[in-house]
């Protein structure tokens, strides 16, 4: 009669610790509860940063594979840590620093907007990190992903644990070993990164042959490719798709000037494609433009911005010469037209040392060519040249089109001089020059250069890209005469350049707990089992105890 009792009460007592430790597990679990839908993993795509070896010497990032935590830049120890930034915290020291302390890797968040980001200088300040960041090499991997609703969550997840160390040791550790929560990421990719030496580099050529006879040649010339942190992400707007916008715009303008238009490639890369389009021109053709009688070479570079001009020469114009003539011009243009604007001449001689070329017009000076390169920088390292933020909605198509009215007056009133044309006809020329530019086409132009990256490692090789220089021959046809596309294909055994591929990689992101969370449920488990534990084995003199105590407080 005393066994059933004792068993029934026993069967209930276990019954109420298995409610209480439910209910510890409930609590636990309402500590780590997200304003996300919890997703055990994630996978999405990033873009690695750039890798290139140019003239022996080596730039970018030479590591692909990641096994690391998430960690915020905020960190005060990020060793064998990935480091999760936005635009605003990628600066050179906190890139350096990351390097010092031998991050696994940094991932950077880029808006989808890039309008969106708020100030000026948190803009410039990235893309000096990105210039800087590009002038070496670093084993640590980097990549850029566009922002979306789990990367941003991790991200603030991230950022309020780096928020408390501020804390009481006694909340980090309470938060450590019960609510946070740890991100992993994890690129998995074993192949080994390649050199890739075979990529191809295109040159258009075209020309509008003019109404005179011998009549010196002006060479209008813009590189057509984008540079930036990563190629996937690198749109050139500015840079230099606004060059390439006026240089089609003149080209369908001017229709009865001799002048001369090609479309480089390899701009971002010392003018590789100018290189190996001047050299075929003069030294491997029987008979070229470049070989005949050459006025100038007019290079557009970055023009979509600022009230500021700039023409950047080798060495100073000699006096009645064409271009020194030119240059007047176009500064009579600006003084007169739009006053407001700053003109100025930098003289830059060519360092024959150096390795790198800073404007396109120096590739053309070292073989005695003159030329001089128009644009609204005044540095030519400038971290304006080569960002992933040069979209399109940070161009100024009303200074754009401001821009391509100087040029394109500048050269009316140079050509009709030089062909001696009544003065009846060059104002004719001069007044058209206020309208000639079209707003809608110079919007679709642009529209269409930043369509796609232009980065040189991808223009021969994906189908969207070899579209759009397709696209720009096409649009020489429809203008030019004497149309030639030039394809320079490398040395593959002493190469002017050397890509490498993995420059997109699908990369996994999995929720996970810290070791601490471990260490704590193991704990509250083994507590569990020793409150059973010890009720069971003492289940005898509760029992007694109890119903002393029931019988007491009956009588």
């Amino acid at each position: 009669g005393v066994v059933t009792p004792v068993r029934g009460r026993d069967t209930m007592l276990l019954r109420d610790l298995n409610i209480s430790a439910a209910v510890l597990l409930l609590w636990v679990q309402a500590l780590h509860g997200s304003t996300l839908p919890a997703v055990s993993s994630y996978e999405f795509t990033a873009y690695r940063m750039q890798q290139y070896n140019l003239a022996q010497q080596k730039h970018g990032c030479r590591g692909a594979i990641v096994v690391a935590e998430a960690r915020s830049a905020d960190e005060p120890s990020l060793t064998r840590r990935c480091v999760i930034m936005k635009v605003p915290d990628f600066t050179t020291e906190k890139y350096l620093q990351a390097q010092k302390q031998h991050a696994a890797a940094v991932l950077i968040l880029l808006p989808r907007n890039i309008s969106s980001v708020p100030f000026d200088t948190i803009k410039v300040n990235f893309m000096l990190s990105e210039r800087d960041a590009l002038l070496k090499e670093t084993l640590m991997p980097v990549y850029v992903v566009p922002e979306d609703e789990q990367m941003l969550y991790m991200y603030e997840e991230v950022k309020q644990a780096a928020a408390m160390h501020a804390s009481s040791i006694f909340i980090r550790v309470l938060r450590s070993m019960v609510t946070a929560t740890a991100f992993q990421i994890l690129v998995s990719n074993n192949a080994p990164i390649k050199a890739v030496t075979d990529n191809a580099v295109v040159t258009l050529e075209g020309v509008l042959p003019g109404i005179g006879e011998d009549a010196p040649t002006i060479v209008l010339t813009a590189h057509y490719d984008s540079f930036g942190l990563v190629p996937w992400l690198s749109y050139g707007a500015d840079s230099n798709g606004s060059g390439v916008t006026i240089l089609l715009e003149l080209a369908r303008l001017f229709q009865k000037f001799h002048l001369m238009f090609s479309l480089t490639g390899g701009g971002k890369y010392n003018f590789l494609g100018t290189k190996r389009w001047i050299e075929e021109n003069l030294d491997h053709a029987e008979s070229s433009l470049l070989q005949d009688n050459v006025a100038f070479v007019l290079c557009l570079d970055t023009l979509a911005n600022s009230d500021e001009l700039y023409m950047h020469v080798s060495r100073p114009p000699k006096p009645d010469t064409p271009m020194q003539a030119f240059i007047h011009l176009l500064e009579e243009v600006v003084s007169s037209r739009f006053p407001w604007v700053k003109v100025g001449l930098i003289h830059k001689k060519i360092n024959l040392v150096d390795s790198s070329v800073a404007w396109e017009h120096e590739r053309y000076s070292l073989r005695k060519i003159p030329g001089f390169t128009l644009s609204r920088l005044e540095d030519p390292r400038s971290e304006l040249r080569g960002s992933i933020l040069d979209t399109l909605s940070q161009v100024d198509l009303r200074k754009l089109k401001r821009n391509g009215m100087i040029v394109a007056e500048a050269l009316a009133r140079y050509m009709y001089n030089l062909s001696d044309k009544v003065i009846r006809r060059a104002q004719d020329a001069q007044t058209n020059a206020k309208t000639m530019f079209h707003d809608g086409r110079l919007s679709s132009l642009m529209s269409v250069l930043t369509s796609v990256p232009r980065a040189s490692q991808l223009l021969d090789r994906e189908p969207s890209h070899v579209l759009l220089v397709s696209s720009l021959e096409h649009e020489f046809k429809r203008y030019l005469q004497q149309v030639y596309r030039h394809t320079f294909q490398q040395d593959k055994r002493d190469p002017d350049i050397t890509f490498f591929d993995q420059m997109n990689q699908p990369i996994v992101m999995y929720r996970v707990k810290p070791a601490a969370f471990d260490l704590f449920l193991g704990g509250c488990i083994a507590a569990y089992l020793g409150i059973v534990y010890y009720a069971i084995q003492n289940f005898g003199d509760l029992y007694t105890k109890l119903k002393a105590a029931v019988k007491s407080k009956h009588q």
